[in-house]
């Protein structure tokens, strides 16, 4: 094959190949972002805020060296909702309940119609489970918009790398002959081989 055509195939490739690696950064860029963004604002609309420093809620062993990080600021972050999640309504949660879920304590409420406490604390831990959950669910958004900003980055990365080794072919291109095979040892056996046949 001959040369010049070769490096302008491999170069013509890796630009096409950059091209896609930038749209598909852009992308990731823009998920990233509106993943980030939808978090905070829903976050920010609910006010809540985390105990303040010194408070008697971040005294617990279980809670204090968590949230102790975010003390008296408001929770707007994917990492801040599973602190929050995790370390300080899943602590009270099971400081109400003795450790049990909201599944076992309604069964028990349903078995015990007449019985208006745990009816409370069922309707109480469902609240909180339910404010656990999407607090987690947050989060897990929260990360996903954070892997898509490292894929935009390898992407970025890629398409740069791409361009560069392009950039090499165009430029190995225009020094070489215009006779130049890629593999002229090989082209010129062959050539033989076939003179020979004949």
């Amino acid at each position: 094959m001959n040369r010049r055509t070769f490096d302008a195939l491999l170069a013509g490739a890796g630009l096409v190949v950059a091209v896609v690696l930038i749209v598909a950064g852009a992308l990731a860029m823009w998920g990233h972002q509106f993943a980030t963004d939808s978090v905070r604002d829903q976050l920010a609309a609910q006010k809540i805020y985390f105990p303040a420093k010194g408070s008697p809620e971040l005294a617990s062993k279980e809670v204090g060296p968590h949230l102790d990080q975010y003390a008296g600021q408001q929770l707007t972050t994917g990492p801040q909702a599973k602190a929050y999640a995790d370390h300080y309504i899943a602590v009270h949660l099971k400081e109400m309940s003795g450790g049990q879920t909201y599944s076992q304590l309604s069964a028990k409420a349903m078995a015990e119609p007449n019985n208006a406490a745990l009816a409370a604390q069922v309707n109480t831990v469902f609240k909180g489970t339910t404010l656990r959950g999407m607090l987690l669910n947050a989060y897990a958004f929260w990360e996903m918009g954070r892997i898509a900003l490292i894929a935009a980055y390898t992407a970025f990365a890629g398409a740069a790398i791409m361009l560069i080794l392009s950039a090499l072919g165009l430029r190995h291109l225009r020094r070489t002959a215009p006779a130049a095979e890629v593999l002229p040892k090989l082209t010129h056996r062959g050539g033989a081989a076939a003179a020979g046949t004949a």
